[in-house]
């Protein structure tokens, strides 16, 4: 455990078991919270989650979303309006859509292929680049699959082996593998960034658990609260082992893990030593400050953390 330059301390807690997010808003700020499997499961938000964002706001906190969606961040927040994600739960949001924006606007002059379902491509729009099909491209920008509800990440081997032969490098608008839609588990565009690699292929990733869509949203917060941040002050909240756990590492971060998100087949009945057990050993390093099976500011037993 260590004391920040900011006087705050900073290390894992005595009780990995946390009783409540209210003691965590105390020692941290400022919250990084995903959003798909933490706030909501794709279907509806989680009650608890948003009252919690809500609490740390009231008590001075500020929220960044921070979201490996591969849209705009502008494009997001009508679809939490509809979950019924209220904006009195969070400050800003920035998503992978944000980061892949600015990585393809380094692509102006050249030509590139969308690969991705056509929802995603208001990703796109207004970018000075010629979007032509896989024969004719210098890169291809990749948001996902076609049609994620009916096809596999191995549909599109034959498609990934025309990229590596032609050495085009990936863009992948979400370095996410899997998202959890109500009770499903659904793939994303990491799955086919994953395959592309082990062909040889070169990726360039947005979005967690990679330095610039935190350093977006630090300066986010930063806007918020008025001042520079320590990154002691800063709580990366998260289910994902490979995006939020590693990114929190990554960016030397405090973690609370949410078992009950994404891997919560894995991790179901658990109890929170050996799931921070299981964290430490599938991100080493990490720094991990507790765990809960769902984001909440009150305890399981109703009384608030102290």
């Amino acid at each position: 455990m260590t004391t920040t330059a900011s006087g705050l301390t900073h290390g894992p807690s005595p009780d990995i078991a946390a009783t409540g997010a209210a003691h965590l808003s105390r020692r941290y700020p400022v919250w990084l919270c995903d959003v798909w499997g933490v706030v909501h499961n794709g279907v509806e938000a989680f009650a608890a989650a948003v009252e919690c964002l809500a609490r740390h706001r009231r008590a001075g906190g500020a929220v960044v979303l921070v979201t490996n969606a591969p849209r705009p961040s502008a494009a997001i927040l009508p679809q939490l309006a509809r979950l019924r994600v209220p904006p009195a739960c969070y400050d800003h949001l920035v998503s992978s859509g944000d980061v892949t924006r600015a990585l393809v606007e380094g692509l102006k002059g050249s030509r590139a292929h969308h690969l991705g379902p056509k929802r995603d491509l208001g990703l796109l729009a207004g970018i000075a680049v010629d979007w032509v099909g896989i024969d004719a491209a210098d890169a291809v920008v990749c948001s996902g699959l076609f049609d994620d509800e009916s096809e596999s990440p191995a549909d599109y081997d034959a498609i990934l082996a025309v990229m590596r032969g032609r050495n085009l490098e990936m863009i992948c608008a979400n370095p996410d593998k899997v998202v959890q839609k109500g009770s499903r588990l659904l793939p994303c565009a990491g799955a086919l960034a994953e395959r592309y690699q082990a062909l040889g292929g070169r990726v360039r990733m947005a979005g967690k658990p990679f330095a610039p869509i935190y350093a977006q949203a630090m300066g986010l917060a930063e806007r918020t609260l008025g001042r520079r941040l320590d990154r002691g002050e800063i709580l990366a909240i998260g289910d994902g082992l490979a995006t939020d756990a590693e990114g929190a590492r990554k960016n030397n971060l405090a973690l609370l893990f949410i078992s009950g998100g994404i891997h919560g087949g894995d991790m179901a009945g658990v109890d929170h030593q050996a799931t921070a057990a299981a964290v430490r050993a599938a991100v080493p390093g990490v720094e991990l400050v507790a765990t809960m099976p769902a984001l909440s500011w009150a305890s399981q037993d109703g009384a608030e953390a102290g």
